[in-house]
């Protein structure tokens, strides 16, 4: 099997990855009984040698809901065939990490209005309360 590659700084290897397979529900035909085509994958985030301390910390805090004891686990079911199971399974791990690990966003900075946006704004509720206040029934 190969190993799941997150981003350029982050490569889980293939002895890191468990799989486990178990019969999927739905439609597949004759050999819906017989095959083990549902696929679950999970990499153990808290003791796994590829992520870097940094990495480590930002995942498990990310992903605190997610974690059982320490280890992601995702499922894919949606195909008939394992083997595509197994790609879908490793697609979703993959996007899971890459946004747990991703940097945070930089903080917004405080910002305010120009002298002559306030202006246009103040305009703008003139003209409309104008256009409200001529609006109301009209007295003969």
């Amino acid at each position: 099997m190969r190993p799941l590659v997150v981003s350029r700084k982050l490569v889980v290897p293939a002895n890191e990855l468990r799989w486990r397979f178990s019969r999927s529900g739905g439609p597949g035909g004759q050999s819906v009984n017989t095959s083990d085509s549902r696929v679950a994958l999970s990499v153990d985030v808290a003791r796994s040698a590829a992520f870097s301390p940094l990495l480590r910390e930002r995942a498990l805090a990310r992903l605190g809901d997610r974690l059982v004891d320490g280890v992601l686990t995702v499922t894919a079911s949606e195909h008939r065939s394992q083997l595509r199971n197994r790609e879908a399974a490793l697609s979703r791990m993959a996007e899971e990490l890459r946004t747990s690990i991703a940097a945070p966003a930089a903080a917004r900075r405080r910002t305010k209005p120009s002298r002559a946006a306030r202006e246009r704004r103040l305009a703008d509720k003139r003209r409309r309360g104008d256009v409200k206040r001529l609006r109301g029934s009209v007295d003969d």
